[in-house]
């Protein structure tokens, strides 16, 4: 099954979700690595690369809320208490919410940023929305490195979310995320 249905995922958000999902994490050590590298001539190169995973995260995060709009959500089993409705509803919002942030402070770093990181694998320029300034750059650094690790807990909630339906409530909302429909395949 390609769209989601009542009872599961569909392929299409699987994929956005692990797809996503290993973006997310490998962004975040790979941004923790570059910006604990001792300084040295490729660190540019490394930020650049960064940035550039980064503009294509952004993109997919956007394709995955339109994707979203556009298919039903999953609903969660009957007996299910009105707190877990609202803490999914408020978590998953979260880290859609976040994600977005992250990558525009991101964007906002490397425009201020001087160069920027505006060139995309050397293929062509993004278009930059903020202006070469020194001050401007250490302050969107900052904010997308503090939202980075903010993310990083929504996403260990999640995990915890995760375990505790699939180890606890025994309620299957874990495998069809991995199997689809109610977690029989897909």
């Amino acid at each position: 099954m390609i769209r989601n249905t009542a009872t599961g995922w569909g392929s299409v958000s699987r994929w956005f979700h692990w797809g996503m999902a290993a973006a997310i994490i490998g962004m975040i050590g790979f941004g923790w690595w570059v910006n604990h590298v001792p300084a040295r001539p490729d660190r540019f190169f490394y930020r650049s690369i960064h940035a550039d995973i980064g503009y294509v995260v952004l993109l997919l995060m956007l394709l995955r809320l339109v994707w979203r709009a556009a298919n039903p959500t999953p609903a969660l089993p009957a007996d299910s208490a009105r707190w877990t409705r609202v803490a999914a509803g408020i978590s998953h919002a979260a880290l859609y919410l976040i994600t977005i942030l992250v990558a525009v402070l991101g964007w906002a770093h490397s425009g201020a940023h001087a160069p920027d990181y505006s060139s995309f694998f050397g293929w062509f320029h993004v278009p930059q929305f903020t202006t070469a300034d020194r001050e401007a750059a250490r302050a969107y650094e900052d904010r997308h490195i503090l939202f980075a690790y903010l993310l990083l807990a929504l996403i260990v909630v999640h995990v915890v979310a995760t375990a505790w339906h699939h180890y606890i409530r025994r309620d299957r909302v874990a495998s069809r995320m991995v199997a689809g429909e109610a977690g029989t395949g897909g």
